[in-house]
C-alpha cells in the first residue's frame, strides 16, 4: 500500500513529522542573523580601537591604519625612523615623512629627544601642501 503525503501547516507536503523545507529555511535565517551580529560586533570593536590612537586614523583604509599603528608603536618604543625609509623634509628639517605605502605618509616631528607622530596624509594632501608640524 502506497504511503500518503501529509499536508503541513505551512502548506508544504511531505512524508515526515516536520516540514524539512521550512526547518532548513529557519536554520539558514538563524545562521545569517548570527553572522550579521558577529559582523556588527567586529565593526564596533574596530571603531572603538580608534580611541587609543596617537594620531587621527579614522577614514583611512584598514591596511594603512594597521601599518600606521605598527610604525607608531615602534617609533614610540625608540626605533629609528630611517629603518622605515623615513626622510627629513628640506623646508623644515624637524619634519619627518615616513612612507606607509605608495599613497600614504606618516608625518612626524623631531622634538630633539624623541619623534612625535603628528598625522597620516594621502599622497594628494602630501604633494599639494607642505606638512607643518
Amino acid at each position: 500500500m502506497p504511503r500518503r503525503r501529509k499536508q503541513f501547516p505551512c502548506g508544504h507536503q511531505g512524508y515526515g513529522q516536520v516540514c524539512h523545507r521550512c526547518a532548513q529555511l529557519a536554520e539558514a535565517k538563524a545562521l545569517e542573523a548570527a553572522q550579521r551580529e558577529q559582523a556588527r560586533l567586529a565593526r564596533q570593536e574596530w571603531q572603538a580601537s580608534f580611541a587609543s590612537d596617537v594620531v587621527e586614523l579614522r577614514g583611512l583604509p584598514k591596511g594603512i591604519v594597521l601599518k600606521a599603528r605598527q610604525v607608531i608603536a615602534q617609533l614610540l618604543a625608540g626605533a629609528d625612523y630611517r629603518q622605515f625609509k623615513g626622510k627629513r623634509l628640506n623646508h623644515d628639517r624637524r619634519v619627518i615623512s615616513i612612507p606607509l605605502s605608495y599613497d600614504y605618509r606618516l608625518i612626524c616631528y623631531d622634538t630633539g629627544d624623541r619623534i612625535e607622530p603628528r598625522s597620516v596624509l594621502s599622497h594628494e594632501e602630501y604633494n599639494v601642501k607642505k606638512p607643518l608640524a
